[in-house]
C-alpha cells in the first residue's frame, strides 16, 4: 500500500438529487439528497463496503415524481445531514480526497461541482475520477453509452436492490467496475480539474 493507505481502493459514488416530472418549480434547484458510496478493492477484485449518506435539501423539496423514482421521501431526507456535513463525511470518513473515485457518467461529478460552488463548500473529492460509463462503452465497442441497468444486462450481471437508489446504484456500478477489471479494461484513474 502507498503512504495514504489507498493503493487499489476506489470509491464508487452515485447520487440522487431532487427532480421533477416537468419543469423545475420556481425558486428551486436540483440538490443532492442521497450519496451512495461503495469501496472497491481493485487488487482483490471485491466490493468491501457500502455506505449511504442522506442529505437534507436546503433550496428544494422532494417531489412526488422524485419519490416514485428514488423511493426517497421528504420526511426521510429531512432527517439527513446538511450538504456541507455530507461533504465533510466524504472527506474525513471515506477518504474522498485521497482515493480515486468512479461514477457512471459525469453527472455526479458535475452535480458536486455545481453544488459545492453554490454552497461555498469545499469540494470533497480528489482529481482522480473515472467515468465508468465511458470505459464500459469503449470496452464493449458500443456506439451509444448505456445506462447502468442496461450495462448490467450487457455484462450478464443482475441488478441488485432498487435502481435510482444511490446506495444500490453505487453497489451495482462497483460490480461493473470489477467486471471491467476482470476483462482487463479498467484504466488508471484520470485527472479532471474541478
Amino acid at each position: 500500500m502507498d503512504s495514504t493507505g489507498t493503493a487499489g481502493l476506489v470509491n464508487v459514488v452515485d447520487v440522487e438529487a431532487t427532480c421533477w416530472a416537468g419543469s423545475r418549480p420556481p425558486g428551486q434547484v436540483s440538490e443532492i439528497i442521497e450519496v451512495g458510496l461503495t469501496v472497491v478493492d481493485l487488487n482483490a477484485g471485491e466490493r468491501l463496503a457500502r455506505h449511504r449518506i442522506l442529505v437534507r435539501p436546503a433550496r428544494s423539496a422532494v417531489s412526488t415524481f422524485c419519490t416514485e423514482l428514488t423511493g426517497l421521501t421528504q420526511q426521510e431526507v429531512d432527517r439527513g445531514v446538511t450538504f456541507a456535513e455530507a461533504c465533510r463525511l466524504l472527506a474525513d470518513e471515506h477518504r474522498a480526497g485521497a482515493r480515486p473515485w468512479v461514477s457512471w457518467g459525469d453527472y455526479d461529478r458535475h452535480q458536486f461541482t455545481r453544488q459545492c460552488q453554490a454552497a461555498r463548500v469545499p469540494y470533497p473529492f480528489g482529481r482522480h475520477h473515472t467515468n465508468a460509463k465511458a470505459v464500459f462503452t469503449g470496452a464493449y465497442g458500443l456506439r451509444k453509452r448505456p445506462g447502468m441497468a442496461q450495462a448490467l444486462q450487457i455484462a450478464g450481471l443482475r441488478l441488485e436492490g432498487r435502481h435510482h437508489r444511490g446506495e444500490d446504484d453505487a453497489w451495482n456500478i462497483a460490480a461493473l467496475v470489477l467486471h471491467l477489471g476482470e476483462r482487463g479494461a479498467w484504466p488508471i484513474a484520470a485527472e479532471h480539474p474541478v
